[in-house]
C-alpha cells in the first residue's frame, strides 16, 4: 500500500456477503437498514467489488464483517475470507475481523490466530447486535489478546440503522452501545487502541468525553452524512480531537462519494482536514 498516493483511508466498511452468496444479515434486517439509509445501488458488493470500488477512487478501506450469530442466528462472512481478500488486494484493503464475545475461549483463540496467521489489524464489535455491554467481563480475555497483539478494537456506538423500523427494532437494544461502557474498557486496558464508531447519538457528549480523557480512544465519523454532525463534534474535531478523529463512511450503506462531498462543505480547518481524511488513520493503523 502506497499511503502517499492515497486520497483517503476509510476506516469503516462492511463485507456483507461471502463468496458463496451468504449474507451476514437476514433479509428483514437488511431491508430495514436499506430503507433507513435510503440506499441506492449495490447493497451487497463482494469483497473483490469493494476493492475495485476503492481502487478506482484512490482510497484504502478497513473492511470487516459482524459476528452476531449467537443473537441473530445468522452466520457472518468468514473472517478468514475477509483477510484473504485483503491480502489479495493489499494496495487498498486493510483487514479487520469480528468475533462474538459470547463465543468465549474459542473467540480468544481465534483472535490470536487471525492476527498472527492472517494479518488482521483490528476487531469490530457491535454491542447492540451482539447483545453485550462492552465492559462485561465475558469480553475481557478477548480484549487482552487484542491489546497484547497491538490490534485495534472498534466499537459501534449510538443508535443503529440495523433493526430500525422493524417491530421491536428486531429485538436489538440500543442501551448496549452507550460509549460510556467503553470508558471502562479503556481504563482497564490502558494500552488498547480503541475506535468509537459513528457520531454517538444520543450520547455524543459522552463519546467526546471518553475520547478526550483516554489517550487510546479515537472516533470515526462513519454512518452519518457530515451535514448532520452535531456542532460539538465539529468543534472537537477541529481542536482537542484533531489527531484522533477518523474518516469512515459505513459503506455500502453510506458511500464515500456522498460522505466526502458533504465533508467538503463542513467548516473544518485546512490543517485538520488531511488529518481526518488520512493521516490520523495511517498513524493508528501503523501505515505511516
Amino acid at each position: 500500500m502506497n499511503v502517499d498516493e492515497l486520497v483517503a483511508i476509510d476506516v469503516h466498511t462492511h463485507a456483507e456477503v461471502s463468496s458463496k452468496g451468504q449474507a451476514s444479515l437476514d433479509d428483514d434486517l437488511a431491508d430495514a437498514s436499506s430503507a433507513y439509509f435510503k440506499i441506492e445501488g449495490n447493497r451487497k458488493p463482494t469483497l473483490p467489488e469493494i476493492a475495485a470500488y476503492y481502487r478506482e477512487r484512490k482510497m484504502a478501506a478497513v473492511v470487516f464483517t459482524v459476528d452476531a450469530e449467537s443473537a441473530t442466528g445468522t452466520e457472518p462472512v468468514p473472517n478468514e475470507e475477509v483477510a484473504e481478500a485483503a491480502a489479495e488486494n493489499a494496495d487498498v484493503l486493510i483487514p479487520f475481523a469480528s468475533l462474538d464475545p459470547h463465543r468465549g475461549k474459542a473467540a480468544v483463540k481465534q483472535a490470536r490466530r487471525l492476527v498472527e496467521e492472517y494479518g488482521v489489524r483490528g476487531f469490530k464489535f457491535h454491542p447492540s447486535i451482539q447483545a453485550f455491554f462492552p465492559n462485561d467481563r465475558l469480553a475481557y480475555d478477548l480484549y487482552e489478546v487484542i491489546e497484547e497483539t497491538g490490534a485495534i478494537a472498534l466499537f459501534h456506538t449510538g443508535q443503529t440503522g440495523i433493526g430500525a423500523g422493524v417491530p421491536g427494532g428486531g429485538g436489538i437494544r440500543l442501551k448496549y452501545s452507550n460509549p460510556l461502557h467503553v470508558d471502562d474498557v479503556a481504563a482497564d486496558f490502558p494500552h488498547l487502541k480503541i475506535i468509537l464508531a459513528h457520531p454517538s447519538f444520543p450520547w455524543q457528549d459522552e463519546a467526546l468525553a471518553v475520547a478526550t480523557h483516554k489517550p487510546g480512544v479515537h472516533i470515526d465519523l462513519s454512518g452519518w452524512s457530515p451535514k448532520y454532525f452535531p456542532p460539538q463534534l465539529v468543534q472537537y474535531a477541529n481542536t482537542l480531537l484533531k489527531d484522533k478523529v477518523l474518516f469512515g463512511s459505513d459503506y455500502p450503506v453510506l458511500t464515500p462519494d456522498r460522505w466526502l462531498a458533504d465533508f467538503a462543505k463542513l467548516e473544518i480547518k485546512d490543517a485538520v482536514r488531511p488529518k481526518i481524511l488520512k493521516d490520523n488513520a495511517a498513524r493508528l493503523l501503523g501505515l505511516a
